[in-house]
């Protein structure tokens, strides 16, 4: 995997990335629901596609040329909001109104009342091929902009997910990037003991995908794998990103139990302490390039 990030840069971003894991787990605290432990897993995801890969601008939310992320795993939102929030589409403290009944952020991202969200999704299997159809029109309009879809590895049980796949495929549209958050947990516990949908590389490569890994934690390895799915002109590319569910906090970590739960005060407190201290060293290891 070619490095495409400078030691400095990789540390700006880790330490974005802490802060939307913190500010996740705030959101989710405070409105007794929400789904945390996908959250985590996608943070630092969330983080490169926002603050380094896509050309996005938070003043122009809808600009045609833009570049889009459809969360197809779109229960996810605690993790989605807050990058949005981080990158300026609207004020962070519109984070505290989340899940409450009057509220724009409500649990699964709604594009007509955030901005930044891209497309609507919940419904698992279907967002995935809202980006399709957003990759081909873009071919078709001759339009330079990139399509990136984030889906769940439990998700591509559905099978939605393999008709868009190879409607892809069978276009070759190398401006669709999919990611695969492969934490190989989903709600009642291991994709693999519940529907396996291993060997994931080797089902997307027959439908005709430039297939990419990477460490889904780790900064260079995830803009390694989004440099070279640039690169490639003829096909579309899927990044399988191998993470860990409820990443950031110890006893949250690799676990379905975490799945949909939220925290009661002593777990948060517990939570807030773990990723206060990734903030503190993520924000040392910055100060040293300064």
């Amino acid at each position: 995997m070619e490095n495409c990030l400078s030691a400095r840069k990789s540390a700006e971003l880790m330490l974005v990335s802490a802060r939307i894991r913190r500010s996740a787990l705030e959101m989710v605290y405070r409105a007794t629901s929400g789904h945390i432990g996908g959250s985590f897993s996608i943070c630092e995801l969330l983080t490169a596609l926002y603050f380094n890969e896509m050309s996005v601008d938070p003043d122009q939310p809808r600009d045609p040329d833009r570049d889009r992320l459809v969360l197809s795993k779109g229960h996810c939102t605690p993790a989605l909001y807050s990058v949005l929030a981080e990158r300026g589409y609207f004020p962070a403290q519109l984070l505290e109104t989340f899940r409450d009944i009057d509220s724009d952020l409500s649990g699964h991202a709604e594009m007509k009342h955030v901005k930044g969200v891209d497309m609507s999704t919940g419904s698992l299997g279907q967002g995935f091929s809202a980006a399709v159809g957003m990759a081909l029109a873009g071919k078709l309009d001759n339009k330079d902009y990139r399509v990136y879809a984030i889906m769940g590895d439990g998700e591509i049980q559905e099978g939605q997910i393999w008709e868009a796949a190879m409607a892809a495929g069978n276009y070759g549209l190398n401006n669709l990037c999919a990611i695969v958050d492969n934490n190989d947990i989903q709600i009642d516990g291991r994709i693999s003991e519940i529907m396996s949908p291993y060997p994931i590389d080797e089902k997307f490569k027959a439908f005709g995908f430039n297939v990419l890994t990477c460490n889904g934690h780790d900064m260079e390895s995830i803009c390694g794998a989004f440099f070279n799915a640039r690169k490639c002109k003829d096909k579309p590319s899927v990044i399988i990103a191998k993470t860990v569910k409820g990443k950031g906090v110890s006893f949250m970590e690799d676990t379905n139990e975490w799945h949909g739960n939220d925290p009661n005060t002593e777990q948060y407190l517990a939570a807030a302490k773990e990723l206060d201290e990734a903030i503190a060293i993520a924000e040392k290891e910055v100060k040293l390039y300064e």
